[in-house]
């Protein structure tokens, strides 16, 4: 069974897509998530550890914590996929990017062909094991990945 982390940005459906799809084809593969509830990630360091009155402390609180949960799918994944959404800058999407080229732990990672994130993405891509723009060519990878002899 192949292990995926999918990691990126949270505000569209592509992870359920990618999910969808593999289960439609019934491949072999399971997911790892980070937590996608916005405000459950954003709140878990001041709702577990107390209020924060600087902003700069309460997101460090709850980038630590999330830090633990993206650290261990990202090494226990045998694939990392890592979306790039157009409404947001994913900083922390070009950092798990750059943990997997650390690692050596093989990435695909999915956005527009627009030249505007193809040249502010070049080092991401140039590491990854291949750049989608859409979910379904994810799902056609691990596919290939998962069936082929």
């Amino acid at each position: 069974m192949m292990k995926v982390y999918l990691s990126g940005e949270i505000h569209t459906n592509w992870r359920e897509q990618i999910i969808e799809g593999c289960k439609a084809k019934d491949l072999p593969v399971s997911f790892l998530t980070p937590v996608t509830e916005h405000a459950a990630s954003d709140e878990v360091g001041v709702d577990i550890l107390g209020p924060e009155t600087d902003t700069f402390w309460k997101d460090h609180k709850a980038a630590k914590i999330n830090a633990v949960r993206i650290r261990q799918g990202i090494q226990q994944a045998d694939l990392v996929v890592i979306k790039f959404g157009e409404q947001y800058r994913q900083w922390n999407a070009a950092f798990d990017a750059g943990q997997c080229a650390a690692l050596g732990k093989p990435y695909v990672v999915i956005h527009p062909t627009d030249p505007k994130f193809a040249h502010a993405l070049k080092e991401v891509d140039a590491q990854a094991m291949a750049t989608a723009e859409k979910e379904d060519q994810v799902v056609r990878i691990i596919e290939y990945l998962t069936t082929q002899k």
